[in-house]
């Protein structure tokens, strides 16, 4: 009598965990993803500011070169 009350509470608490660790195998994945993806920007000059903006970086381009370039 005593086991056969326990066991919905033994299922709960299985269930419970197996949907804790899919949760937190979710956000370690998220967490992964969206490094990845910084780095991937970062590496193309773009990078995100702290209010949500884009910032797109130029690379360095001596004062010679800009003038050939944007007199074309």
């Amino acid at each position: 009598m005593g086991l056969t009350s326990l066991l919905p509470l033994v299922i709960l608490f299985a269930v419970v965990g197996g949907a804790a660790y899919f949760g937190y195998q979710i956000y370690l994945w998220s967490n992964e993803l969206a490094d990845r993806g910084q780095k991937h920007m970062e590496k193309k000059n773009m990078t995100f500011t702290k209010d949500g903006g884009l910032k797109v970086g130029v690379k360095e381009m001596d004062a010679e070169e800009y003038a050939d370039r944007t007199q074309r």
